[in-house]
């Protein structure tokens, strides 16, 4: 069986620039609030998802896909570029408690068979961590998750996401995200997708600390994610982390988010969006050459 690794969906350098396109309800809400005078239809996510796909993946190692909106779509029209891999996300989203994401599973309505033959070369498991649930229940959603991929040669992407508790206890979201990295950096994924420590702000020295501490427990390639860290912050965030031990970014919103809710879409993305994706390619290629 033709198994991938994780050079499938890195540059050249070893690093990865990769893009995210995956986000479901958060994205109509980020058209809602771009002040869209129209209900934002699932036609509109997918149509910007998919010219997203078209215009910018020529200048990523890897697109995020999501099954709700895109998969199908990117595939049947061919938007992914010859040297961008697809990832697609397997994680089902469930609602409640007034918010788009309050837990997850893993999708059962993706095929990963069906993901190789369309290209595809990863999976993508988001995995919600909160300090009053049960760290066993995750870790075994993880190993199944890690299961499905290994056993059809997909790779597998964990992105642990932390969240409050939901029993009123403090949060504290820097020393969660490490209690996170401590409980599934060595849960056997092949990747793991991080929040940026301190949302990317503040000093450097601080910024280099914090992800240093996050490094020492993940033992396993990890990358950021953008959302949180305002998109002017994102190029430092991602040198940042790198120097500390990251391999790059997957992201979407550092990217796109700008250009949502814009005229002429289309143009919007090459002429905003593009020069960011490259930039962001070019930092991951730079700090790989440190190396």
């Amino acid at each position: 069986m033709n198994r991938y690794t994780i050079k499938d969906i890195t540059r050249p350098s070893g690093g990865f620039a990769m893009l995210a396109v995956d986000q479901r309800e958060a994205m109509r809400l980020m058209f809602a609030a771009a002040g869209a005078t129209t209900p934002v239809t699932d036609g509109v996510l997918t149509d910007f998802k998919v010219n997203a796909a078209r215009i910018l993946s020529p200048y990523a190692s890897a697109i995020l896909v999501d099954q709700q909106f895109c998969y199908r779509q990117v595939v049947e029209q061919k938007a992914i570029a010859s040297n961008c891999a697809m990832i697609v996300a397997a994680d089902a989203f469930i609602p409640g408690n007034g918010i788009p994401v309050d837990s997850v599973v893993i999708d059962q309505h993706v095929d990963p068979q069906q993901v190789k033959r369309d290209g595809g070369k990863a999976l993508k498991l988001l995995v919600l961590w909160r300090s009053d649930e049960d760290p066993q229940q995750r870790l075994e959603m993880v190993r199944a998750f890690n299961q499905l991929c290994h056993s059809n040669g997909l790779v597998s992407i964990i992105e642990p996401v932390v969240r409050p508790p939901r029993h009123g206890d403090a949060f504290d979201r820097e020393e969660a995200i490490i209690h996170a990295a401590k409980e599934l950096g060595d849960s056997g994924a092949d990747l793991y997708k991080v929040e940026m420590p301190l949302a990317g702000k503040g000093l450097q020295q601080a910024l280099l600390s914090a992800c240093r501490r996050l490094n020492e427990h993940i033992n396993m390639p990890w990358v950021i994610l953008s959302s949180g860290v305002d998109e002017k912050l994102f190029p430092r965030a991602v040198s940042v982390a790198m120097t500390a031990g990251a391999s790059g970014f997957l992201a979407g919103r550092a990217v796109w988010s700008s250009v949502i809710g814009l005229p002429d879409t289309e143009m919007m993305l090459r002429d905003l969006s593009v020069p960011k994706l490259q930039r962001l390619g070019e930092i991951v290629d730079e700090m790989m050459a440190r190396r």
